[in-house]
């Protein structure tokens, strides 16, 4: 596996990684058994030369630590190009430079004769192996080039290899080709160059990047580029995530990465580091990936996982959810019930279904809203009353000029002894004024509301025909610190939905924490 995250991810619109990121997720890939992490291109900016000093002074354990460039420039000697001496000078032992292998890109895009184009890939390699450097070659348009002018693209290869590349790694630079074509292509070249190590690199155009990847290996590959998550240019590169499991679940392939139970891990945290959160559809380390919401599937999966899940989730680090909509069945209330600690009867398990739909017919939505859902179970069992009530709150919104809104909220709430706290609050904007005056009211009574805050506020139109009238449903993410929860509020009023989106929050955290009022 070879990891191009910290460049080629760093391509993808709306990702930029400081020098303390791009050492994170190097110490994680490291961590997970990455074979070879790509950190960035030497010479071309501050940050990634300061990157690679830095990176040379850790003590990698499973990682060989790759430096990016390309071939020399046209009519110039390697050993006087600039971007190839910092490449020499770097503290990576393995160098990947690109070069054209596409007749059609070194005419039209390099205007140069095809001649010179080969001796800058072959004097590039040299000029390295010489310096000390081990290199690989990336084939850029490889596949393109194969198809327009094999020979051309071939003798491309070949001036590498004069060079003294170790790996061709062969390049789907613009995401266009299939499977079918690039396992016909890798083993054309297994076959032309033997002993040569060769590797794909492909994009995500088609949306058969992890396809094509695996096609590769099929025709004899030995190494993988790509990224975790998918990310990149465009549309992206190969997700190594899925690369990973295919490789290793379905395809018995003996890879760099031994215990793929960190898989949803690295997943995550490489997305936390991007501020770019994962998309919860990808495969194997995704939320939805082992998510189960028709009644039908729920109640098979309870005889069988194999029914309807590929591989068990925990293979991956993941885990498998039961989601609860109108959609839902006895079954699904059942599984859910068991994840909440909840004994139900026949009869309750029947009420609480038919009280889901009703409530979804208004606009509810429970598969996202865990903690709203075991809050309606708990008070349908008489399991839980609520500590407090909000007796009334106003809110107030000043224009105190240059475009700038203050929000006031005013609360009233009691508590199940008959005390009654009455405050105000300011906040940015009514929802969060509103989430102030309550915090403030109710610390007086529990001390859980010091741990609690929002993280996430969503609002959704329902009925957009209905225009400024249309019901809402507004979904609250909070946390305590350690575990978070997301609770659900509707109504024809954006405000009234928050408060019991609030409420439900505020609930739920008490729940969890059997947290009494002070006396």
């Amino acid at each position: 596996m070879y990891d191009t995250t910290l460049r080629d991810g760093a391509q993808s619109e709306g990702i930029a990684f400081s020098v303390e990121d791009k050492l994170e997720i190097l110490d994680a890939l490291d961590g997970f058994g990455v074979g070879f992490v790509e950190g960035g291109w030497p010479g071309s900016n501050p940050k990634d030369d300061e990157f690679f000093e830095k990176a040379g002074e850790r003590k990698l354990k499973n990682t060989e630590l790759t430096a990016f460039g390309s071939t020399c420039r046209h009519s110039i000697d390697a050993a006087d190009d600039a971007n190839l001496k910092a490449l020499a000078a770097c503290s990576a032992e393995w160098c990947c430079i690109f070069g054209k292998t596409w007749d059609f890109q070194v005419e039209v895009a390099l205007r140069i004769p095809l001649e010179e184009n080969l001796r800058m890939i072959e004097d590039s390699v040299r000029f390295l192996r010489e310096s000390g450097k081990r290199v690989m070659f990336d084939a850029e348009h490889f596949f393109d080039g194969y198809k327009s002018n094999q020979e051309y693209a071939l003798e491309a290869l070949g001036a590498a290899v004069k060079g003294g590349a170790e790996w061709l790694v062969l390049c789907d630079t613009n995401g266009g080709s299939i499977p079918a074509e690039v396992k016909l292509a890798t083993e054309d070249v297994k076959k032309t160059f033997g002993d040569v190590k060769v590797g794909i690199h492909c994009h995500n155009d088609s949306e058969l990047a992890v396809a094509n990847s695996l096609a590769a290996v099929e025709g004899g590959a030995e190494m993988v580029q790509g990224t975790i998550n998918g990310i990149g240019e465009r549309c992206g590169n190969a997700n190594l995530c899925s690369v990973m499991a295919n490789l290793s679940l379905k395809m018995g392939c003996e890879i760099c990465a031994k215990d793929l139970t960190g898989l949803t891990e690295l997943s995550r945290f490489v997305g936390e580091v991007c501020n770019c959160s994962p998309s919860p559809g990808l495969p194997y380390v995704g939320e939805k990936a082992f998510a189960h919401k028709g009644g039908m599937h729920v109640s098979a999966m309870a005889k069988d996982s194999r029914t309807y899940e590929h591989i068990t989730p925990d293979t991956v680090g993941n885990k498998r959810r039961i989601l609860i909509s109108d959609m839902s069945g006895k079954a699904s209330i059942d599984s859910k019930m068991r994840e909440f600690g909840i004994d139900l009867s026949d009869t309750e398990s029947r009420e609480v279904l038919n009280r889901i739909k009703s409530l979804e017919a208004m606009g509810y939505e429970f598969e996202g809203a865990d903690a709203s859902f075991e809050l309606l179970v708990r008070r349908l069992k008489d399991e839980w009353e609520p500590p407090f009530r909000v007796i009334g709150f106003r809110l107030f919104m000043d224009d105190v000029g240059d475009s700038t809104m203050i929000s006031e909220a005013s609360v009233k709430v009691e508590d199940f002894q008959g005390n009654v706290e009455h405050t105000a609050a300011d906040g940015h904007g009514p929802v969060n004024a509103l989430d102030n005056a309550l915090r403030k009211a109710l610390s007086r009574f529990f001390p859980i509301m010091e741990d609690i805050r929002l993280t996430d506020y969503k609002v959704r139109v329902l009925d957009e025909k209905s225009a400024t009238a249309a019901s809402v449903r507004v979904l609250i993410r909070s946390t305590d610190g350690k575990n978070s929860w997301t609770t659900v509020g509707v109504s024809e009023n954006v405000i009234e939905a928050s408060m019991h989106a609030l409420v439900d929050s505020i609930e739920y955290a008490m729940l969890k924490a059997g947290d009494k009022p002070k006396k």
